[in-house]
């Protein structure tokens, strides 16, 4: 019975044997901020998606079916296009404004921050979005992602209240 290999994906050789594998080369990557589960043929998928040779109607499917349970959401997704015109993709966090505005109930962020405030936010809701955004964020700990967190919300025109 033949020995099953096991591959080592990082130097793409089989750690058996060192025998090579072909990887896939890679393209180029996309970035595109779309609604969750309600993704459409329409700019931007469809132009950034058909410029690459890709299947765009393959990729909507794939991606409302991933992200149905985030319906209402903008959820940012990193597409990388490989040389046989293939693709995959992952999806990220929403973005910190999404989900403040979210938590607060407002529709937008205040033109003049500095100046004129939109809502307020507790520090517990600011706890709870960086517990959320903190796979996404390049913070050590909960309280760096809690200060960026916090630094979205007031370029928004949120004020911070301490409870």
């Amino acid at each position: 019975m033949a020995e099953k290999r096991q591959w080592n994906w990082i130097s793409s050789k089989c750690l058996n044997c060192n025998h090579k594998i072909a990887m896939k080369k890679i393209k180029t990557t996309l970035k595109l901020n779309l609604p969750a589960g309600a993704a459409t043929a329409a700019p931007p998928v469809g132009p950034a998606l058909g410029a690459q040779g890709l299947n765009i109607l393959e990729f909507i499917r794939v991606y409302n079916e991933k992200t149905a349970d985030k319906k209402g959401s903008i959820v940012p997704v990193v597409i990388t296009v490989y040389e046989d015109r293939t693709f995959s993709f992952v999806t990220k966090t929403p973005p910190a404004s999404n989900l403040i505005k979210k938590t607060i109930g407002i529709e937008k962020g205040s033109g003049i921050a500095s100046r004129k405030k939109v809502g307020t936010i507790t520090r517990e809701q600011l706890r709870s979005i960086a517990q959320v955004k903190m796979e996404d964020l390049n913070a050590k700990d909960l309280e760096a992602a809690e200060k960026i967190i916090e630094g979205t919300a007031k370029n928004m025109g949120v004020e911070i209240i301490e409870q």
